[in-house]
């Protein structure tokens, strides 16, 4: 018994040296939770709406109040041209607008068919669909009719998604979780499977500079997330109808930009563990949550706490999917992407020197 007891103690003693699993065991459930309680909302908040007001009379003054004191919208001022609409959805930040038409007063007043239009920016089906929802019962609470006749529901416009598609949602998130998972993932995991085997020290006695060898591992997994993506987005035109409107060598670009991204983030991961368990730990903890949950693929980022907000701004994917979506749905030029696409180069670029630095000291 005396054995056993001092087996166990021997097991304990393994489990509290190696400090980067226990840290992630005992700190993934705490994360978790926190994160699937704050970041999972069917609520809309903080959403940014814009209108444009033909009729400029005390009915459509307080609607439009009406509908910025509900605690939903944020309001980013007034366009005076309905063909700027569209120029405004490229920006990206404005998610609604709410158009209002001559005479508004005097056709609420006698009864007619109301001239209120909702323009969405449907690339999220999702959030289109809840925004439009939410705007529709606020104008109908105002007009505060128990019959709610339909001459008094507002006119509904999609932009970029007529139909609420889902695909037109998911085909950017999952090319962006799969580049993700396979670049990042499959380098730290390959490159820490060398030291782990001991063969790393026999790859640098060799005439390969350790450069060479770096770059020898990577090219493999980037020529295959290249190549999934590809197909991805083949299939997703092919089969489910998803639209491409823009540049084709600008989209590649951003591929490859955001698989360089993800490589050296592998790098950096492979020089933080010893073994592939706990690189395939980190890697799934640091990779897998933070682009399902904080990146603005399934939930939106605007209905988060502050905190996950700023957090979301060091997430990669958040960037790369807003790319992704502006190029294929609203076919947009670099002139629209290049502050999305200047904060992937300058995380890359980060990524590369620490990881490629980091590496090289933890290899001499």
């Amino acid at each position: 018994m005396k054995r056993f007891f001092g087996f166990i103690q021997k097991e304990f003693r393994h489990l509290f040296r190696d400090y980067r699993s226990l840290l992630i065991l005992l700190g993934m459930p705490f994360v978790q939770i926190l994160i699937f309680g704050f970041a999972i909302t069917t609520e809309v908040r903080n959403i940014h709406v814009a209108f444009v007001d033909n009729s400029r009379d005390v009915e459509s003054i307080r609607i439009t109040n009406k509908i910025l004191s509900s605690g939903y919208f944020i309001s980013s001022g007034t366009i005076n041209d309905v063909n700027s609409i569209e120029a405004i959805f490229r920006q990206g930040k404005v998610k609604l607008v709410v158009v209002f038409g001559n005479d508004f007063a005097k056709q609420l007043q006698a009864g007619d068919a109301i001239d209120i239009q909702l323009i969405a920016d449907a690339s999220d089906a999702n959030t289109a669909n809840l925004i439009v929802n939410y705007t529709q019962s606020i104008v109908q609470d105002y007009i505060n009719a128990p019959q709610q006749s339909p001459q008094l529901v507002p006119e509904v416009k999609m932009l970029y998604n007529p139909n609420l598609k889902s695909v037109y949602m998911f085909v950017p998130g999952i090319i962006c979780l799969l580049l993700m998972l396979i670049s990042a993932i499959m380098t730290s995991i390959s490159i820490t499977r060398e030291k782990e085997m001991g063969t790393m020290e026999v790859l640098l006695a060799s005439p390969l500079k350790s450069s060479q060898i770096i770059i020898g591992k990577v090219i493999p997994y980037v020529l295959v997330s290249f190549t999934i993506g590809v197909i991805i987005l083949a299939i997703g035109y092919t089969v489910f109808g998803m639209p491409f409107n823009s540049n084709v060598v600008l989209l590649l670009f951003e591929f490859v930009l955001f698989i360089t991204l993800a490589l050296a983030l592998g790098i950096l991961i492979s020089t933080v563990t010893n073994s592939q368990q706990v690189a395939l730990m980190v890697s799934m903890f640091a990779l897998l949550l933070p682009v399902i949950l904080l990146s603005g693929f399934i939930f939106p980022i605007e209905n988060m706490p502050a905190f996950l907000q700023y957090l979301s701004l060091i997430m990669p994917p958040r960037w790369f999917i807003i790319i992704i979506k502006n190029i294929m749905l609203k076919g947009v030029s670099l002139e629209y992407v290049w502050k999305e696409t200047l904060i992937l180069a300058g995380m890359a670029v980060f990524l590369l020197t620490v990881s490629t630095k980091k590496l090289k000291t933890r290899l001499e």
